[in-house]
C-alpha cells in the first residue's frame, strides 16, 4: 500500500512503542539525545518553560537537518531531568517519516490520514483514536497526533511519547511547547 505525504523525500525511522523512534530511545539524557541525533544534523539545546510545578526541569533538543538553512527543526526531543527523553516530535515538512505498522504518520494531510487510519483499523480489526482536536491516528498510548499548518493544508505532526514524571497519561505529559491552536504554535 503506497501513501503520498505531499512533502519532500525524507529519512525513514522506525517506531517501537515505549522504546523509541529511530536512533532516539526513551529515557536518554540530553547528551545521549544530542549524540544520537548527529545522524540527522545539528542540535540546539534549550530550557523549556516550567508551566507546571509538578514536572521536573525539562530541556528541548531541536535537531536541524544538515544543509537546510534557517528551517524549523526536523525533530524536537523533550528530555525531563527525572525520566530522560519522554517526547519526540517529528516536523511535518522536515522530519523523518515514521510509520505505525506500515501507516506513514508524518507530514500527511490530516483528512487523508484519517481515511487511511479508518481503513487500516477496519482491515486489521483494531481501533483507531481521535484526539480532542479531531485528528485520527493509531490507537496507541505512545502516539499523539497533532496538526501543523503547511501552506493551506493541515499536516500531521505526531508526538511519540512515554508518560513523564508526575503525569498520569501522555496527554498530561505533553510539553507546553507542543500545544497548538489552528495548527499554529501558542508557545
Amino acid at each position: 500500500m503506497a501513501f503520498k505525504t505531499g512533502v519532500a523525500e525524507r529519512d525513514e525511522w522506525s517506531y517501537s512503542p515505549a522504546v523509541g523512534v529511530g536512533p532516539l530511545r526513551f529515557g536518554m539524557t540530553v547528551d545521549e539525545v544530542v549524540e544520537a541525533a548527529e545522524i540527522l544534523g545539528q542540535t540546539k539545546v534549550s530550557d523549556c518553560a516550567r508551566d507546571h510545578a509538578i514536572f521536573s526541569p525539562t530541556w528541548k533538543v531541536e535537531v536541524h537537518r544538515r544543509g537546510v538553512a534557517s528551517s524549523p527543526p526536523a525533530v524536537t526531543a523533550y528530555v525531563s531531568q527525572v525520566v530522560g527523553l519522554f517526547c519526540i516530535a517529528a516536523d511535518a515538512v522536515h522530519g523523518p517519516q515514521v510509520a505505525y505498522d506500515g501507516l506513514p504518520l508524518v507530514g500527511r494531510d490530516l483528512s487523508e490520514l484519517e481515511s487511511d487510519a479508518i481503513a487500516y483499523a477496519e482491515a486489521m480489526d483494531v481501533h483507531f483514536r481521535v484526539t480532542p482536536e479531531g485528528y485520527a491516528g493509531p490507537d496507541d498510548s505512545g502516539v499523539v497526533m497533532r496538526g501543523q499548518l503547511v501552506g493551506q493544508v493541515l499536516r500531521s505532526r505526531p508526538l511519540f511519547m512515554v508518560t513523564r514524571d508526575g503525569a498520569n497519561t501522555e496527554w498530561d505529559s505533553m510539553p507546553s511547547e507542543e500545544y497548538r491552536v489552528n495548527g499554529q504554535s501558542t508557545a
